[in-house]
């Protein structure tokens, strides 16, 4: 996912998708995930040094990425799609004063359940060894910054630091995400749920596992043939409902988790067995999977006096 957190800092992304012909390329792209230049010219019936231009104004505004190989006639650009989402903030992050933002590590949790396969690793090394669920209450686990398994579930803390004068309206919370296939699956859809202090927000299926290419932040012992990236996911209880990336999950509210400035925010991601789609959890840290960071977790609140 793409996150504008402010309209001047998406002013690239909105001029490349002004054009019918850039649109075209995104389309034609989407539905062929890496062609070279010469393919799109000649699908669209246009000139290569025309589709160069356009090409490149995608490149610059990180919509399309390219990457150059060599062939039986040269070296050639091939051109694919770098995320499927675009996150818009219209609000701005300037405008929400009352607010405050942690970053939770994937091994920071404080309580778990996993069924292999299973597993975490810190940057540096595997902790214990894989599908080993016993490895999960290592100590060393608080530096995990990739936590996989088939099923079961993580709970994480959300500090509370809400004042007796002060009402929670929002909790966001923003994790790169995945399925959990033995090596990987890109086609290994999971039922991913959420929950806040035991209320049950609804669930997101996960399409797959993702192995195709390696994550762009995993450090280079990051064996290939394992999860390499997942989907950066937004996840949003306000006073009207419960969202991911915009779309209603549930009618659960923010009244619904937390009704006093004493209540906890447990955070729960959970691949439970009563899933129609039992296809496991992978939560990436920000040393691990394409974006760089950990589980964003934003506190929204008002002032009563």
């Amino acid at each position: 996912m793409i996150q504008i957190k402010n309209l001047k800092s998406g002013l690239n992304i909105f001029k490349a998708l002004s054009s019918e012909v850039r649109i075209d390329i995104v389309q034609l792209l989407q539905e062929n995930p890496r062609l070279n230049l010469d393919e799109i010219a000649k699908r669209l019936n246009l000139t290569n040094g025309a589709i160069t231009q356009h090409v490149k104004k995608l490149e610059e505004s990180g919509i399309v990425g390219i990457e150059t190989s060599g062939g039986k006639h040269g070296l050639q650009k091939h051109c694919f799609i770098t995320d499927n989402e675009i996150l818009i903030n219209i609000q701005g992050e300037n405008q929400l004063e009352n607010v405050y933002e942690i970053d939770i590590k994937a091994g920071h949790y404080i309580a778990f359940h996993a069924e292999p396969t299973c597993g975490l690793a810190t940057k540096d090394s595997i902790i214990g060894e894989f599908d080993n669920p016993r490895y999960f209450a290592d100590p060393a686990h608080v530096n995990a910054e990739i936590v996989w398994l088939s099923e079961g579930y993580l709970e994480y803390w959300i500090p509370n630091y809400i004042k007796p004068w002060q009402t929670v309206e929002e909790i966001q919370v923003i994790a790169e995400l995945g399925s959990e296939a033995p090596s990987y699956n890109n086609d290994y859809p999971s039922d991913i749920y959420f929950s806040l202090n035991d209320a049950e927000l609804g669930y997101w299926t996960s399409p797959g596992d993702f192995g195709d290419e390696k994550g762009k932040q995993n450090p280079a012992w990051w064996p290939p043939h394992l999860n390499q990236y997942g989907m950066l996911k937004l996840i949003r209880v306000t006073n009207e409902g419960s969202f991911i990336d915009g779309f209603r999950i549930s009618d659960v509210t923010i009244s619904d988790v937390c009704s006093t400035h004493h209540d906890e925010f447990r955070l729960r991601f959970a691949a439970p067995s009563h899933a129609k789609n039992r296809g496991g959890l992978t939560i990436y840290g920000s040393n691990f999977g394409h974006f760089q960071q950990d589980i964003t977790a934003r506190v929204i609140y008002s002032n009563r006096r």
